[in-house]
């Protein structure tokens, strides 16, 4: 197969990507532990994601996991539904400047391929205004991850999270003021031919949290600025590009996916997850598996059903041929 056949799997009836992600490990540790009062246990988080892979991706165009723990869930999914595996390492080490990324100790992309991956996603922290010494290290590692997936003829899927190395809180009202410059400028940067990225994952522009009448939180931008910045981040990238949904709540994603269409955004699908399966880790680990598969068929089911709703209305359809 070749990396356009690989898209079609990935990508629903319409050619727009409306994908699952699962792929958080050290994140979902964190919500077990949260959820019980003591440490996840390995066997946890797998039962979780082979729960979400069984109820949701009949649904899903496709199912983001990683290999570490996510093969069981993989093997799950709905046949209709792609696969792309996760080839970072989880977090970054907090004691050395820079975020600096890093691959599995024990895959490669050919692997990832083996393990029946139909994409490599790769996620990289970015902060356009940090060190050069810094950035340079980050794009050389973009160019070996895109020449490993060239050569395996599998779609690299980049996705981009966007930070502050001075150490601002991306949360705050004055992150939201460098938001758009931080997020658009990392875009045009991992566009460029070198790296080659099929589909960026990617913060939408702005803190929609910040944008008047979206919420009681201060706001920092009008919702006609908030536009502007949409349009931008659009007219960024030739490439095809999608979603993530930051952890925000469903409602307020779909919102945004809303807004975002209305500013004249041409994103093409999705990639999210918390949004849609995070309050089913409660009963997972209060009431047990039927009660987190009961969940996920009633709750998160409607969840993702009314999501797909909205791409049809607001995702603009891949040119596939376009694909590297």
């Amino acid at each position: 197969m070749t990396k356009l056949d690989y898209m079609r799997t990935l990508t629903n009836s319409k050619g727009c990507i409306g994908a699952l992600a699962i792929d958080q490990r050290g994140a979902l540790k964190k919500m077990i532990a949260a959820a019980k009062g003591e440490a996840a246990t390995d066997q946890e988080i797998i039962r979780f994601k082979e729960l979400v892979s069984e109820e949701l991706t009949p649904h899903a165009s496709a199912i983001l996991l990683d290999p570490e723990y996510g093969i069981p869930a993989a093997q799950k999914r709905d046949e209709t539904a792609g696969l792309l595996l996760a080839y970072e390492k989880t977090g970054y080490d907090a004691t050395v400047p820079g975020r600096l990324p890093d691959i599995l100790d024990d895959w490669s992309v050919k692997r990832l391929k083996e393990a029946g991956a139909e994409a490599c996603k790769f996620l990289l922290y970015y902060d356009v205004d940090e060190a050069d010494a810094i950035n340079e290290q980050k794009r050389i590692f973009m160019e070996r991850v895109g020449s490993e997936c060239l050569a395996e003829d599998l779609p690299f899927f980049l996705e981009l999270v966007s930070y502050d190395a001075a150490g601002l809180d991306t949360n705050s009202s004055e992150y939201a003021k460098v938001k758009p410059h931080k997020v658009i400028e990392m875009m045009k940067e991992f566009s460029e031919s070198r790296y080659n990225v099929d589909v960026l994952k990617v913060e939408v522009p702005v803190n929609m949290k910040r944008v008047v009448g979206f919420s009681n939180e201060e706001a920092v931008y009008t919702k006609e600025e908030a536009a502007l910045f949409f349009k931008e981040q659009a007219e960024a990238t030739s490439l095809p590009f999608v979603f993530l949904s930051a952890g925000v709540s469903a409602e307020l994603f779909l919102e945004t996916l809303k807004f975002a269409k209305d500013s004249g955004s041409t994103f093409n699908g999705v990639l999210c997850g918390r949004a849609t399966w995070a309050d089913g880790v409660a009963p997972f680990v209060r009431d047990g598996e039927e009660a987190a598969r009961v969940w996920l068929r009633e709750t998160g089911t409607a969840k993702i059903k009314e999501l797909n709703e909205v791409l049809n209305e607001t995702a603009t359809p891949l040119e596939l041929e376009f694909i590297h």
